[in-house]
């Protein structure tokens, strides 16, 4: 019996896997653009700390009314954030960064040629409002753009960007408050924000391709009301020790109730939500989320109430308070390149 040969033919091999995708060199320097907008913006937030002593009694306002500078910048920022993300899936990269940089660059002229204390409350609302868009287009840029392998590194450098910059705002302030006075502060930044907003209209690409969506306006009311109220009621938090209570408990009753709506309305929309936050599902995600915040309060909180003490109280001049505001901020940022690159070691392990 003759043994039959199976006739010859290409022989079936494992697929090669595929190796893992670089960033490219103009996806790099995308992210490095952002990075650098992220850095002026941020560093703004913090650049009146110092100076809102001095600009109690330049302005002749109260005290209470001074720090509105600080607290409208965070209650805008609060109240723009949620509706970002459908800006980003809305409008291109490249229109959502000139949208950023060119309403806080109009903010900060404004702020500059302020007559007075109206004024330059106004331009430091317009100014948030760019701000509040520039974080989390940089946010969803890096997600987007990064391999997972690679994305501890860089969001060690968007760190430094988060915890740097708002440190070296107290200090810079100092300086300028010390040789050429409080307008030097937003003349200082106009054109650097100029000068990038030129450069990343030229070299900037856009990531994605613009969705024809439609937003859910009562989301956005009840966001707005809800992430409103709640900072407004937490800046009333002083005034209401002495004896304003209902400055305190109306805001946080119409904060709460709004958020609360807000929460049920985004479950009921599914997938046309104005925020997913399924993602809150996860314990890694939520925790991570409080830790955050949890440091952020404590920085700002720190960055801004300590000017008032040690220039009101201790008599110190706007630069030394700079310069004691500076190491806490670059300890943060120096540890968070090796913290980046611990963090995608350990994810790789668990692979």
């Amino acid at each position: 019996m003759t043994e039959r040969l199976a006739p010859a033919g290409p022989v079936d091999e494992a697929p090669t896997p595929k190796a893992p995708r670089e960033l490219t060199t103009r996806e790099m320097g995308v992210i490095w653009l952002l990075l650098a907008a992220a850095f002026v913006v941020i560093l703004n937030e913090t650049l009146l700390a110092v100076a809102l002593p001095v600009l109690q009694v330049e302005l002749g306002v109260s005290e209470s009314a001074i720090q509105w500078l600080t607290s409208g910048f965070m209650l805008t920022m609060a109240v723009v954030i949620p509706i970002t993300g459908f800006l980003i899936q809305r409008l291109s990269t490249r229109t959502l960064f000139a949208t950023a940089l060119g309403l806080f660059s109009t903010g900060t002229l404004v702020a500059a040629t302020a007559p007075g204390f109206e004024f330059l409350l106004v331009g430091r609302i317009v100014q948030a409002t760019g701000t509040a868009v520039m974080m989390p287009l940089l946010m969803t840029t890096v997600m987007t753009l990064v391999p997972p392998k690679d994305r501890g590194r860089i969001m060690g450098r968007v760190s430094i960007v988060i915890s740097v910059a708002p440190a070296m705002g107290p200090t810079i302030s100092g300086v300028l408050l010390n040789t050429l006075g409080w307008r030097s502060l937003f003349l200082m930044m106009l054109p650097i924000a100029l000068v990038m907003l030129l450069i990343g209209m030229r070299y900037i690409s856009n990531i994605s391709e613009p969705r024809a969506l439609s937003v859910d306006l009562l989301s956005v009311v009840l966001s707005g009301f809800g992430f409103g109220g709640l900072v407004y009621a937490l800046t009333q938090i002083g005034e209401s020790v002495g004896g304003d209570i209902a400055g305190l408990l109306i805001p946080l009753g119409i904060g709460l109730v709004s958020l609360a709506l807000f929460v049920w309305r985004q479950i009921r929309l599914g997938d046309d939500a104005l925020l997913n936050l399924s993602t809150f599902a996860s314990l890694n995600f939520s925790l991570s989320i409080l830790l955050m915040m949890t440091s952020m309060m404590a920085l700002f909180g720190t960055i801004v109430l300590l000017p008032f003490y040690l220039q009101g109280v201790l008599g110190l001049e706007p630069l030394a308070v700079g310069l004691l505001l500076l190491p806490g901020g670059l300890m943060m940022g120096l540890m968070g390149p090796p913290i980046g690159r611990a963090l995608t070691g350990l994810a790789l392990a668990h692979c």
